[in-house]
């Protein structure tokens, strides 16, 4: 028999990563970097809600990776 797969999920948002004092444009770029970093982690963006603000971009998102293998004790 197959084994499900098991997923661990995180909430990321703006407030997680520093766009402080950068300019529109700049958060875009440092917002790649900071999506770029949770695939590193082996993080899967499952979904994004961005917020165009005048000061620059607000979001809130879901990711997925698998767990880890449960240990048999």
């Amino acid at each position: 028999m197959t084994e499900k797969a098991r997923w661990e999920y995180k909430i990321f948002e703006s407030k997680d990563a520093d766009f402080s004092g950068l300019s529109k444009r700049a958060k875009r770029t440092k917002l790649q970097a900071y999506l770029c970093g949770l695939g590193d982690e082996g993080w899967e963006i499952v979904n994004i809600d961005f917020n165009d603000l005048n000061i620059g971009l607000s979001f809130i998102g879901v990711a997925k990776r698998p767990s880890p293998p449960e240990e048999n004790s």
